[in-house]
């Protein structure tokens, strides 16, 4: 799609519900389904402290009233604390969305007194050989202490598990482990198949009959549990027939805020060819959410092309998602081919087909773990 004068803005826009701060890129962990881009290495020139301040309070005049903080690792950043502080002073409920790696006594101290609200903390298996083998790194046993501060701060226990072909037949192991912990909530966030873990996909997306087994077992433990804790089972995209309404529409919800500043509908956006997105060095976030190209192009539903722009449900899934339609259709604009009315749905349903067998060859190309040397060897894949 060529790059045109920015659409008009949608009349219906409302403020952005959810601000997501990048922080960073740099992180001690290396896992082979890391959603950062995968030339994350490229992005040198990170915001500074005043600038995150800035769009701190720019997005809470906009309307926004959730704040995260990601990254990469945002315990990586020595000013987390301070922008914390500003968020709480502003109004926002703030989540620190973290491996945990760096949460030390003190830090969790300091960041409960800025008036950090919510903390999710990531694992990747159940057992130190699998976590430690997945994120390219010895870092279970420091999550698990960085799980037991979580509990001693007064912190719901809400852990994140993504679940791939490689750790997919441990979902019981890995419920056992959260309730042990006495989590609140444990997501079992199927990958779905963007940056690294696109990059990895052969080796990563499970076949039918490892996710109808986790799901069964999860729903088993769901009643047994009675929720006590509770459990979230996300089925990757692979595997439907009708699309998710991506970020619950583009544009329309979510404002995400890279580690170099530039202004995204979602974190992954970048990728996409012929759109401007802006940079809050730049523009003010005002500006960059209601006039922008990159935030305009896909909102509502005058962008679509055929099947979408006749199908009596565009209104329910907006199209599906553009990146994915960008990753697999080679259009950014087109019907996301998750979708059975696709017309590329059955190159999707092939690459489906192909994991149903995954002993019976080795995927061509070895797994690529998250690194620098990596991510610039590696570029824009897509």
């Amino acid at each position: 799609m060529n790059a045109q004068r920015a659409p008009a803005p949608h009349p219906e826009t409302g403020p952005p519900f959810w601000l997501l701060a990048e922080l960073t890129y740099q992180c001690p962990l290396h896992c082979a389904f890391c959603y950062n881009p995968v030339d994350f290495a490229r992005v040198e020139d990170e915001l500074s402290t005043e600038d995150w301040l800035r769009v701190l309070r720019q997005g809470r005049e906009l309307g926004a009233v959730q704040c995260g903080f990601s990254g990469g690792e945002p315990l990586q950043r020595r000013d987390l604390e301070t922008l914390v502080a500003e968020a709480h002073r502003l109004g926002y409920y703030t989540n620190l969305i973290t491996s945990g790696i760096g949460l030390n006594e003190r830090r969790i101290a300091d960041l409960k007194a800025a008036g950090l609200d919510h903390i999710q903390l990531s694992f990747q298996d159940s057992t130190r050989e699998v976590n430690d083998f997945l994120s390219s790194t010895r870092t279970f046993d420091l999550k698990r202490k960085a799980a037991a501060l979580i509990k001693q701060h007064g912190y719901e226990m809400v852990l994140n598990c993504v679940i791939h072909r490689l750790n997919i037949d441990h979902v019981e192991a890995i419920i056992e482990m959260a309730v042990a912990m006495e989590a609140d909530y444990l997501e079992l966030a199927n990958t779905q198949y963007y940056a690294w873990a696109h990059v990895n996909r052969e080796h990563l997306l499970p076949t039918r009959e490892q996710l109808a087994r986790a799901e069964a077992v999860t729903v088993r433990w769901r009643e047994r549990l009675e929720g006590r804790t509770r459990l979230i089972f996300v089925v990757p995209d692979y595997y439907e027939t009708r699309p998710k309404k991506c970020m619950n529409g583009w544009g329309n919800v979510f404002l995400t805020i890279a580690p170099d500043g530039a202004a995204l509908p979602c974190h992954t956006a970048r990728m996409l060819p012929g759109l401007a997105f802006p940079n809050v060095r730049d523009l003010d976030l005002r500006a960059i959410w209601y006039d922008s190209e990159g935030f305009n192009r896909f909102r509502g539903t005058d962008w679509m092309q055929e099947p979408c722009r006749s199908c009596p449900e565009k209104e329910k899934d907006l199209g599906g998602c553009r990146c994915q339609a960008w990753m697999l259709a080679q259009d950014p604009a087109a019907a996301d081919p998750v979708c059975a009315k696709s017309p590329r749905h059955g190159e999707l349903r092939a690459v489906v087909e192909r994991a149903q067998a995954p002993q019976a060859g080795v995927p061509a190309q070895p797994l690529v773990f998250r690194g620098r040397r990596e991510s610039k060897a590696l570029g824009r894949p897509f």
